[in-house]
């Protein structure tokens, strides 16, 4: 099954963090970029490797940013097989500083049997930690 497959249309923005995590392997390969696996003040971008571990990175990205303030543009979806590489840009506005933060992305997934087991984000890591610091 390659990225193309009904899952990317079973889920939205208003899924839970749980439902948005059965969409991933019970082992994941992830990582957002930052040159350390562990960012001081971004509480999102820390090392995962379990499905679990893909639920509570929801749970802190919405715990942390305003529902209904972040807005999502892809400018390009590329396929290859089991892998896609999305790239676009995203605006969030942060709950505890009230910043937002405008920053360019590009996802890198991979599907192995129906489940996502590569999740590489390489976002601009410095416009979000600004957001995030008084």
């Amino acid at each position: 099954m390659g990225v193309s497959g009904p899952w990317l249309a079973s889920r939205s923005a208003a899924d839970t963090p749980e439902r948005i995590a059965e969409l991933y392997a019970e082992t994941v390969d992830w990582r957002v970029n930052w040159p350390q696996p562990e960012h001081p003040v971004v509480p999102w971008i820390r090392p995962r490797s379990t499905r679990a571990d893909v639920a509570a990175h929801f749970r802190t990205f919405g715990r942390v940013c305003v529902p209904g303030e972040g807005e999502v543009h892809l400018d390009k979806i590329m396929i290859d097989g089991p892998d896609a590489v999305l790239i676009g840009t995203s605006s969030q506005l942060v709950k505890p500083t009230g910043k937002r933060f405008v920053m360019t992305f590009a996802l890198r997934l991979t599907v192995s049997d129906g489940v996502i087991t590569q999740h590489h984000m390489y976002e601009d890591s410095l416009a979000v930690a600004e957001a995030f610091t008084r």
